[in-house]
């Protein structure tokens, strides 16, 4: 069966490969303008089309690809964005043997179960019930799942190595990462312990934020059967719905914003996949939060370095910015700063609510196309979920189409959550290890100059004492230009400051000299 799968999907697979080889790279090289659009939106919509047909775990890929801007061109990001984890449901024959062999038979344990899922997705199924009077939803692990899944990764594990052939070099690290962290989650999504465990600690975290998040029942949860309060609302993106209930909608997209990125910088568990599907408002306006399956966690430096980072965009310092990015292991070693500050700066005006003059952009891109063909961003497995989150939230602003300004509202989570301190902290660390590095680099020509000393001794001895005076100058001058030149990778000023003040320097023992 593997062999025959192997080539239905690589026959399948193949042609849209070619088709987004050829697009991405005329994407990089005009940086998407003067481009035929709705050509490249026909070939995302031929891949999409294939992801459908292949099966759950291809709609679950195509879900993770589609916020993947590091691999695919921006037309297939929008198409793919499309792909719902929608799924007809399996018969409830198939499904009862399941409950009742986890937790019991279904009518001890519950006193109703509505036999018509209220949803179906590749992974698993939710049917609305009733245990003691109250309301509950209990989702199940869709019938022989684990099978198609164990076999579908085998598969792509196959197709994998054949597939980058055809792709550009510089994508086969991007492509071999994002296959490793969507089989781990996968894994992660098909164990409801995980994501019981998932939801409470969320549900911790946030407990003082305005949101609703479901309970667990665990007496009636296992692997394979997470049974959880039912709580109704308004789909996030049912615009009619919500004005109807005169829901601000302006406050919800910050509330949105808010919530997720609480989430993100102040905690190690953030909720991955906030399409609309899993956010519903309340009556009164709060949020609900469902589906607690994909999550993404962050290590401590890592939350500290994107705080940094937010910070840095918040004070429109773009040397900060970049640092910062480089420290995340978002851009490439051999990366053009200047290039990527030009870059920042504009996106931070534009943040900040103004538009760059087009001939501006026009320029750096011009830049950009002569040094390097495109920005050398990476993304690194631990921020490929926050990737996805941020821009799924995104789509939600977009639909609302409500006046928004993303910096007011990092600001105010970062004085909010009291992030602005931790972020300080960190950047004293950062400029402190930096300097050290700078001083260490300086220390480090000691064993040189002192070689030039020592071969130079005896026409020091022969000399007048004014050429010890212009030596002592080159020694002085020669360490701080190169302390200077390493601190410049972290403060363009002062390091400029320190190779002036060395040359100043050097020019004032040598009048002494000549005296």
């Amino acid at each position: 069966m593997s062999n025959t799968r192997t080539i239905q999907v690589l026959y399948k697979l193949l042609p849209s490969i070619l088709a987004l080889r050829k697009d991405r790279r005329k994407w990089v090289k005009t940086e998407g303008k003067d481009t035929d659009l709705e050509k490249y939106r026909k070939n995302a919509r031929k891949v999409l089309n294939t992801f459908i047909s292949l099966g759950p775990v291809y709609i679950k890929l195509g879900q993770w690809l589609s916020s993947r801007a590091d691999i695919l061109p921006q037309p297939y990001l929008e198409e793919l964005a499309k792909l719902q984890d929608s799924v007809p449901a399996a018969p409830f024959d198939l499904v009862k043997p399941i409950i009742e062999s986890d937790i019991g038979p279904l009518n001890e344990k519950f006193e109703s179960i509505d036999q018509n899922p209220l949803s179906g997705a590749s992974l698993g199924q939710v049917y609305r019930g009733r245990i003691s009077g109250q309301e509950i939803v209990i989702k199940v692990k869709r019938p022989g799942i684990e099978k198609v899944v164990e076999e579908d990764l085998k598969v792509l594990k196959k197709i994998l190595p054949m597939a980058l052939r055809f792709v550009d070099p510089n994508l086969r690290f991007s492509a071999r990462a994002m296959l490793s962290q969507f089989i781990e989650t996968i894994h992660e999504e098909m164990d409801y312990t995980i994501e019981s465990t998932n939801l409470k600690k969320i549900k911790q975290d946030m407990k003082k934020s305005n949101i609703a998040i479901p309970s667990v029942y665990d007496d009636y949860s296992s692997k394979n059967v997470l049974t959880m309060e039912y709580l109704p609302g308004i789909k996030i993106t049912n615009i009619e719905a919500l004005d109807e209930k005169g829901i601000d909608r302006h406050k919800l997209v910050i509330d949105v914003h808010k919530v997720f990125f609480t989430m993100l910088l102040r905690h190690s568990l953030f909720h991955a996949d906030p399409h609309p599907g899993n956010i519903s408002v309340t009556d009164d306006g709060k949020l609900i939060l469902y589906d607690y399956g994909m999550v993404g966690r962050l290590d401590n430096d890592t939350r500290l370095r994107l705080i940094r980072l937010y910070l840095a965009l918040v004070e429109k310092d773009p040397p900060r910015t970049v640092n910062a990015m480089a420290d995340l292991g978002m851009l490439t070693p051999d990366f053009n700063r200047s290039v990527i500050e030009k870059g920042i700066e504009l996106a931070v005006r534009a943040m900040h609510g103004k538009k760059p003059d087009e001939m501006e952009v026009q320029s750096l891109m011009e830049l950009a196309n002569k040094t390097m063909s495109k920005f050398p961003f990476v993304l690194p497995k631990n921020l490929a979920l926050y990737m996805r989150m941020a821009s799924i939230i995104e789509g939600i602003y977009k639909t609302h189409k409500v006046d928004f300004k993303f910096v007011k509202v990092l600001r105010e989570i970062l004085e909010e959550e009291h992030l602005i301190k931790d972020a300080y902290i960190e950047e004293l660390k950062y400029s402190f290890q930096r300097f050290a590095k700078s001083i260490d680099a300086t220390i480090s020509i000691a064993p040189e100059l002192k070689k030039f000393i020592d071969e130079n001794r005896s026409i020091q001895l022969n000399t007048k004492p004014k050429s010890n005076v212009l030596l002592s100058g080159s020694i002085l001058s020669s360490a701080i230009f190169v302390g200077s030149a390493v601190l410049y990778t972290t403060n363009e000023s002062l390091g400029i400051t320190g190779m002036i003040g060395s040359l100043i320097i050097m020019s004032i023992f040598t009048i002494f000299r000549k005296r």
